[in-house]
């Protein structure tokens, strides 16, 4: 029988930044981006979509993010993670359906993601929580800053 795990959730503050930026750090695999995820950067697009990323904490520390912001018409979610022996208790089920909610809120009917290939379990749980990997589509990039570098964590 799994150990219940108590947590709560919340919407993500500005404040919360360097706890998740430590959080980000330690998950394997992760890309963090030079320019977007910097404090200004993650402040920005927390007061662009406000009230709608959410972090998850447990024993008084945060052990799970969301970023989630939306164009009007679908809604994105960035940095979903939990911290690995917090895994497997529902965090990330929640923090997904908090966000979902939050857009259902703002009007929005569609949610999109992005997993990197290499990224066997979160795409496992994706595929688990009922989410469709598109076919149907290529996903193109233009980089406009170069100086916005992604380095990923070994």
């Amino acid at each position: 029988m799994k150990e219940e795990l108590a947590f709560t959730l919340r919407p993500m503050k500005e404040e919360d930044y360097a706890e998740a930026h430590d959080l980000w750090m330690t998950i394997h695999g992760f890309g963090i981006r030079s320019i977007d995820d910097s404090k200004e950067g993650v402040s920005r697009f927390l007061k662009r979509n406000p009230g709608i990323s959410v972090v998850a904490e447990a024993k008084g520390k945060i052990v799970g993010t969301i970023l989630c912001g939306h164009d009007g018409r679908t809604g994105y979610f960035y940095h979903v993670c939990v911290q690995e022996e917090y895994r497997r208790h529902g965090i990330g089920k929640a923090m997904a359906i908090f966000c979902m909610r939050a857009l259902q809120e703002e009007q929005v009917n569609k949610v999109s993601l992005i997993a990197f290939t290499g990224n066997a379990i979160g795409n496992k749980f994706w595929h688990e929580s009922g989410w469709k990997m598109r076919e149907d589509v290529n996903v193109y990039d233009f980089v406009l800053n170069e100086e916005n570098i992604t380095n990923f964590n070994s």
